[in-house]
C-alpha cells in the first residue's frame, strides 16, 4: 500500500461569506487548525469542497491556497470533475502545476447510457495518461447520476501505471472491491459508514466528511483499527456513527459547515442552490454535540 494513502484525510469544505464570496482567510484558518489535528492531508475540490459550485478560477485559486498552507508531511488530493475528457484534461494539468499530490476523478454521467465500461476506462486512463502525478477513481453513485464503478472496471485501473487506487463512497461494494483489489490497488473509504470494514478488510485509510469539524476523533478510530485495537475501536465507532448521522449524514453540506463553526473553525455558508439549516437544525445538531463533549 501508498503510505502516503494510509491515514485520514478531510475532504475540505469551501467556505464562503455571507455574500457567497469564497473566504480564502477563513480556509487558510482551517488549514492552520487541520496542519495540528494530526490527519494525513486534504482531498480539495471534492462533493463537501462545492466542487461544482465554484468557477474555474476560484478552483484554482482555493487549490493553490491549500497546497502552499498544509502542514509538512500532509499530503493533498484534488477533485478534477468535469464531463468532458478534453476539459478535465486541461485542468489537471493547470492543477498539476499548483503541486498537489494526487488527483481525483469522478466519472462523468451526463451520458449516463453510454458510459460503458470501455468508455470509463478510456476517460480515466487518458486523464492519466496526460499528467505526471497518480490518480485515484471515485466511486461514489450518489454524486454521479447513480452510475457505479463496476469491479471489472477497477480491475482495468489497476492495471494502468499511473491510476493507483479507488476511493469508495457506495453502498455495500466496499468488500467485492477489496476481495477483487487488496494488494493490488490502493482502496479508501469515502465515508465513515463503510471505514471501519475497509481498515479491516485491509483497505488503506479514509476520507470521512466527520474529518473537517472534528478530526481528532477519525484520526483516533483509524489509529486503533490500525493498531488492532478492535474492542475499543468498535465502542469510538458506533459514537462517531450517532455523531455523523445529526452532522453530514442528515443536512449535507450546510451541516458539516456549521459543525465546523461550532468547533471553532471557518464553515462559513454554503452556495447556492444549496440551502441553508434551519433553526430547528441548527439546535439540534448543536444539542448532540454539546451532549457528546465535542463543544
Amino acid at each position: 500500500m501508498d503510505k502516503n494513502l494510509m491515514g485520514v484525510f478531510a475532504p475540505i469544505s469551501t467556505p464562503f461569506t455571507a455574500s457567497y464570496e469564497v473566504d480564502y482567510k477563513g480556509l487558510e484558518k482551517n488549514l492552520a487548525f487541520y496542519a495540528a489535528a494530526g490527519i494525513k492531508g486534504f482531498l480539495a475540490l471534492g462533493s463537501n469542497g462545492e466542487n461544482k459550485s465554484l468557477t474555474n478560477e476560484e478552483k484554482l485559486k482555493v487549490l493553490e491556497l491549500i497546497c502552499k498552507n498544509k502542514a509538512s508531511g500532509q499530503i493533498v488530493m484534488a477533485g478534477c470533475i468535469f464531463e468532458s475528457t478534453f476539459e478535465t484534461i486541461e485542468m489537471a494539468k493547470k492543477m498539476e502545476a499548483l503541486g498537489p499530490d494526487y488527483l481525483t476523478l469522478l466519472p462523468p454521467y451526463y451520458f449516463k447510457s453510454q458510459m460503458t465500461e470501455d468508455a470509463l476506462y478510456r476517460y480515466f486512463s487518458e486523464v492519466a495518461d496526460s499528467v505526471k502525478i497518480p490518480c485515484l477513481v471515485y466511486n461514489a453513485p450518489q454524486f454521479s447520476g447513480g452510475l457505479e464503478l463496476s469491479v471489472n472496471l477497477l480491475k482495468r485501473c489497476a492495471a494502468h501505471n499511473n491510476i493507483v487506487g479507488v476511493k469508495d463512497s457506495s453502498s455495500g461494494n466496499m468488500e467485492s472491491i477489496l476481495f477483487a483489489l487488496r494488494g493490488k490497488f490502493d482502496v479508501m473509504s469515502g465515508t465513515i459508514n463503510n471505514f471501519f470494514q475497509c481498515m479491516t478488510m485491509g483497505g488503506t485509510g479514509g476520507v470521512l466528511s466527520l474529518a473537517n469539524s472534528f478530526p481528532r476523533i477519525t484520526v483516533e478510530l483509524y489509529n486503533l483499527l490500525a493498531e488492532k485495537k478492535y474492542a475499543e475501536a468498535i465502542d469510538l465507532n458506533d459514537r462517531i456513527l450517532q455523531i455523523n448521522k445529526i452532522v453530514s449524514g442528515k443536512g449535507g453540506v450546510a451541516a458539516v459547515k456549521y459543525a465546523m463553526d461550532l468547533a471553532g473553525m471557518t464553515g462559513g455558508e454554503a452556495r447556492l442552490p444549496l440551502l441553508p439549516l434551519s433553526d430547528t437544525d441548527k439546535a439540534n445538531i448543536k444539542d448532540k454535540l454539546s451532549a457528546e463533549g465535542l463543544i
